[in-house]
């Protein structure tokens, strides 16, 4: 039986702006979700490949993330990307410094960036997500595209991140 993979990510936001006055209270509540499904393939708004991890980075010090050829899933086998159609990025809310995600020394994964310098802080306790549904997604370039950087913002103390990646073999 061939392995097949299911994803769904949910972002859901509930808000309620209050203005309490002499005899009546204006409320403005808020309540928004936005649901993001992919079933098995290669196709658009489809995923065969997802990464997931705990890391954690020196003060001062990056984590290169091939996306092409070195990192292995929870099944134990080796990932190589050709699509990203997600990446999310989670920094530990007691880490200290950023973390920083993308601008890798040589073959850059800048894709999601637009430009091979171009980078996202992520704060302590903070969230970054991208996402892409379509047929072209995030392309990788094995050799030469395929870096994605997570780097520690500051010296002085590591920094922990958890991260996801979901995409397409081809």
């Amino acid at each position: 039986m061939a392995e097949s993979l299911t994803t769904k990510i949910t972002i859901s936001v509930q808000a309620s702006l209050v203005n309490p006055a002499d005899l009546v209270q204006g409320a403005a509540p808020l309540v928004y979700s936005k649901s993001f499904t992919w079933t098995s393939g290669v196709v658009a708004d489809t995923a065969d490949r997802v990464f997931s991890d705990t890391r954690t980075i020196a003060a001062s010090g990056t984590d290169d993330l091939d996306l092409a050829g070195t990192l292995v899933d929870a099944l134990g086998q080796t990932l190589t990307f050709a699509k990203v159609t997600a990446i999310i990025i989670a920094a530990a809310a007691g880490n200290t410094n950023d973390v920083v995600v993308g601008a890798a020394a040589t073959n850059q994964f800048a894709t999601p960036w637009g430009a091979a310098t171009h980078t996202n802080k992520v704060k302590p306790g903070g969230l970054l997500v991208l996402l892409a549904r379509d047929l072209t997604a995030y392309g990788v370039t094995a050799g030469t595209g395929d870096l994605l950087r997570v780097a520690n913002g500051g010296a002085g103390t590591s920094v922990d991140y958890d991260v996801l990646i979901i995409g397409r073999s081809a």
